[in-house]
């Protein structure tokens, strides 16, 4: 018997990370490196021969635009066509809230649960991390992507 699980995606940058979860906690761990548009349906595939997969989460940005639409693309139509929950919340509650890049010196910043974009002189590095557990009450069923910027 499969055990079943609900799993979580962080896509916004390289690596990809997805995190297994039962009962709300972090079981295993995929990282990847390659392309999300290469290597999602390669992934998800390994996952779902091996679990009976039940709710779907994912960072939906702000980030990388074409990161972004490809992981909600991959994920919605996941969710559609095998009748599992999608959920999803900003990425900054993987990053211990830090500055994400935008483009140039422009990074996405979270004041006061308000994302907003502020120029910045010196790069922040903005790394991504699974949590140990999680927090169903941070995640909404509006799973829409959060572009913020237009496509640049």
């Amino acid at each position: 018997m499969r055990k079943n699980v609900e799993i979580l995606l962080i896509a916004l940058s390289s690596p990809i990370q997805i995190g297994i979860y039962e009962d709300a906690k972090l079981m295993d761990t995929i990282v990847s490196e390659e392309k999300s548009s290469d290597v999602l349906p390669l992934l998800f595939q390994e996952i779902f021969d091996k679990y009976e997969v039940k709710k779907l989460f994912y960072a939906n940005g702000p980030g990388s635009f074409m990161a972004i639409k490809i992981a909600y693309i991959f994920l919605k139509s996941l969710s559609v066509l095998k009748n599992i929950p999608l959920y999803a919340t900003d990425a900054f509650k993987f990053n211990k809230n830090r500055p994400i890049k935008a483009i140039g010196k422009l990074y996405f910043v979270n004041i006061s649960s308000q994302i907003i974009t502020q120029k910045l002189e010196t790069a922040q590095e903005s790394l991504f991390s699974l949590p140990n557990t999680l927090n169903y009450s941070e995640f909404s069923d509006n799973a829409t992507p959060l572009y913020m910027i237009g496509a640049v």
